[in-house]
């Protein structure tokens, strides 16, 4: 009887170009692999990859193909690329918030030592380098405009704060989004707290 099992070689070829066909900065868990074959033999080819240098592990069970600079060697991932990998294979919804979120429509420059991310999903919490990155499970009213200009804006107006959203950061809003993504604003205005709505029209109101 022919032995049906997958070599330990095939399975590392395999996973090896599943990640390739992601390219480089693609960050993913050991269950993206499970196609492939069980968890302890995507577990061990993983860490074969990682000592050949192929592969790098960012933080228990968090691995990335990274992308190199030619003079600063091996680049961070994107924090937008390793939640995504956390979320996995579940469809959740992921929505940028806090500082993370201002920064991300350039209303605050700075950087977050936190990245916070809602997701209809469960809370989950890694540290990659200096930087942590959280999933962090909110209500269905949170997620509503998620992966939209408006759940972004709201993220980053509740961050900043009714007070500090001053004429100059919206109208750098203004300047910097394109109109036909400022006029879609109106849709989802119901989605955002009182304060917010005169922003909301401010921002989709077209142009003289």
């Amino acid at each position: 009887m022919m032995n049906t099992r997958k070599s330990p070689q095939s399975i590392d070829s395999r996973i090896l170009a599943a990640i390739r066909g992601r390219g480089r900065g693609s960050v993913f868990v050991p269950v993206d692999f499970l196609d492939l074959g069980s968890r302890e033999a995507v577990d061990v080819a993983l860490h074969r990859l990682v000592r050949k240098g192929t592969i790098r592990r960012l933080a228990r069970g968090v691995y990335d193909f990274p992308k190199e600079h030619p003079v600063l060697g091996p680049l961070q991932p994107s924090a937008e690329a390793v939640a995504r990998a956390l979320a996995g294979r579940d469809h959740t919804l992921l929505q940028p918030a806090g500082a993370y979120a201002a920064n991300a429509l350039g209303l605050s420059e700075q950087v977050p030592a936190k990245v916070v991310f809602l997701t209809d999903g469960p809370t989950r919490t890694v540290k990659i380098g200096s930087t942590t990155i959280q999933l962090r499970r909110t209500t269905a009213k949170n997620m509503a405009a998620a992966g939209r200009l408006s759940g972004l804006l709201i993220q980053a107006l509740r961050e900043l704060g009714k007070e500090h959203v001053t004429p100059e950061r919206r109208a750098h809003l203004k300047r910097t989004l394109p109109a036909k993504k400022r006029q879609e604003l109106i849709k989802d205005i119901t989605l955002a707290p009182g304060w917010m709505h005169p922003i909301f029209r401010e921002l989709a109101e077209e142009e003289p």
